[in-house]
């Protein structure tokens, strides 16, 4: 073999290397693009200061001839996915704007691990900053109603509860699967209700549901959780692609039934 051919075969082999480290990442969210794609709603990306740099933030509007109610969206530990876009759409669709902080802005992975370890990396001071930025960026939206609620995704779901504790402003807090509070300081100061969506199958994250409904108890605070039966850690996502088991597909819907009811009587 000469040298030439030797050089063009690694080229090809690294090539092909690298498709694969980069295909469980795009593989993972085709399906998810369609409804980005097709949608009749208005997305777009905007640039907001927050401390010194500047973050991206995803956001779609409803149609709808009056304001809207403005729900906060903290994505997955996988970061800001064509599925956490997809859900912003799927809320607009609803009737609220949705906006979602990329909270690894700046920052390009070759694969779902990197991004998880960055998420993993993030300080909670860095973390409030961003989502302070965007809470009063959304608070201006000219055809928001000035209502602002918040949602989050697994690492995202624990996220907003805690984020409920810091910002005074939010009118709900809606926790997806996500990590629960243990000690009285990080219920103390919430000020609106948080409702939370729970899987049967995720004993990790359900075991600490029983300490939450104490603390909120004892705070005087309002916490309401849902098991749904069957579901697997992140059903809202799971239920949606393709060859969904029949329980996440289930627990997804009904969580989207209780959601819908509670956003509409917040708006």
């Amino acid at each position: 073999m000469s040298l030439a051919e030797f050089v063009e075969v690694k080229r090809i082999a690294l090539l092909f290397a690298c498709a694969l480290l980069l295909a469980p990442v795009v593989v993972a969210q085709d399906w998810a693009k369609p409804r980005l794609n097709n949608s009749p709603r208005h997305g777009e990306w905007v640039n907001i200061k927050s401390g010194d740099r500047t973050i991206k933030a995803f956001i779609v509007y409803p149609e709808r001839k009056d304001k809207a109610l403005v729900v906060l969206v903290i994505h997955e530990i996988f970061g800001l996915t064509d599925w956490v876009r997809g859900m912003c759409d799927q809320l607009a669709e609803n009737g609220v704007i949705a906006i979602a902080p990329d909270l690894l802005s700046g920052q390009t992975f070759a694969d779902v691990d990197g991004a998880r370890k960055a998420i993993s990396a993030l300080t909670k001071e860095q973390v409030q900053t961003d989502l302070d930025a965007t809470s009063e960026y959304a608070l201006k939206i000219p055809s928001g109603s000035g209502t602002l609620a918040v949602c989050g995704f697994c690492w995202g779901g624990g996220v907003a509860f805690t984020y409920a504790n810091l910002n005074p402003k939010l009118k709900a807090a809606y926790s997806f699967y996500g990590q629960t509070p243990d000690d009285p300081s990080q219920v103390v100061n919430i000020a609106c209700p948080v409702y939370g969506f729970y899987a049967e199958n995720d004993e990790r994250t359900n075991a600490g549901i029983p300490k939450a409904e104490e603390l909120m108890k004892a705070a005087g605070k309002k916490y309401e959780p849902v098991i749904y039966k069957g579901a697997g850690h992140g059903f809202m996502r799971e239920g949606e692609k393709p060859g969904a088991s029949d329980a996440n597909k289930k627990a997804r819907e009904d969580a989207w039934a209780r959601w819908k009811t509670l956003l509409k009587q917040l708006s």
